[in-house]
């Protein structure tokens, strides 16, 4: 047995309980490894709270957590790891647990933290994905709202590195940090279209919305074109003729190439930042969670098992 966060009833971050479990077998193409981090996400505290209930009904218990990273204890026919390597990637089973499986394990470089590690992942993939679904290109002008989370602080980066002119809003805390991605910072707030506005007096080709706070029907008019905005936070997205984007392989392709290798190599190299906020033991995913609803915390939240 084995050491492991479950919950067995929707709820708040009470009903998330220190578990024995029997540790997972990989399948093909899988590998187990020995969890050194897990990432905490905004999909696993909807998960938890029932909010995902309607379209994907859990299965209790649940071990929630969609990334992790760790070193290979066992494999799978057809891996592409073996046994001692240092890997990072997707938990189909869970990460909040002392052994998880991953579907398609990418190398950890030895440079890369094993906090910054399992961070990347899920949040890596999502800023990469939607710059592409928005057909995002050099000289153009993007709008990311919600530029200091996390998504957004990738997506902002990407963009800038692809030529593209940035403008981002973010809360005052966060306002020096966003400038020095490349991009325009913007506080968040009222009046926010009008300092974009006059932050961008080219005007706004497309708008990534990270944050959910409402900011849809302005970016559509800013843009003059709902099909040029895209969100990943918002529900109401359907009521502004906007795409909401919430990833898969139909999003962007079967057959589209994982941005996560590349983005694993330029944060090792020091050319990709993604600040870390506070870390927990995994005994303590319910403050973690509790915490994280909260905004009690900046940066990525990571569990250490």
């Amino acid at each position: 047995m084995s050491r492991a966060v479950t919950f067995s009833a929707y709820g708040s971050p009470d009903v998330l309980r220190p578990s024995e479990v029997t540790p997972p077998e990989p399948g093909p193409g899988q590998v187990r490894i020995r969890v050194r981090a897990a990432s905490v996400n905004p999909f696993d505290i909807k998960l938890r709270s029932g909010l995902m209930a309607a379209g994907a009904p859990a299965r209790f218990p649940v071990v929630p957590g969609l990334d992790a990273a760790g070193v290979v204890d066992a494999v799978g026919e057809g891996a592409r790891a073996a046994v001692g390597d240092g890997v990072l990637g997707a938990t189909p089973g869970g990460g909040y647990a002392e052994y998880a499986l991953l579907d398609r394990p990418v190398a950890k470089p030895d440079g890369l933290s094993w906090e910054l590690a399992a961070s990347l992942v899920t949040v890596g993939r999502t800023a990469a994905r939607v710059l592409d679904e928005l057909g995002v290109q050099a000289g153009g002008t993007l709008l990311v709202h919600g530029a200091g989370g996390s998504v957004g602080t990738l997506a902002v980066q990407l963009a800038a590195a692809r030529g593209v002119t940035v403008v981002g809003t973010a809360a005052e805390r966060d306002l020096e940090r966003v400038t020095s991605y490349g991009a325009t910072a913007v506080r968040y707030g009222d009046g926010w279209a009008e300092r974009v506005r006059d932050a961008a007096p080219q005007g706004v080709d497309h708008v990534l919305d990270a944050s959910g706070a409402g900011v849809l029907a302005e970016s559509v008019a800013l843009t003059g074109d709902a099909a040029r905005v895209l969100t990943i936070a918002d529900m109401s997205a359907a009521q502004h003729g906007v795409r909401f984007s919430a990833g898969g392989p139909a999003a962007s392709g079967a057959a589209a190439p994982d941005p996560l290798p590349e983005l694993v190599r330029s944060a090792a190299a020091g050319a990709l930042d993604l600040p870390v906020g506070r870390t927990y033991p995994l005994e303590q995913a319910s403050a973690a969670h509790a915490d994280l609803e909260a905004r009690r915390s900046r940066g990525k939240v990571v569990l250490l098992p």
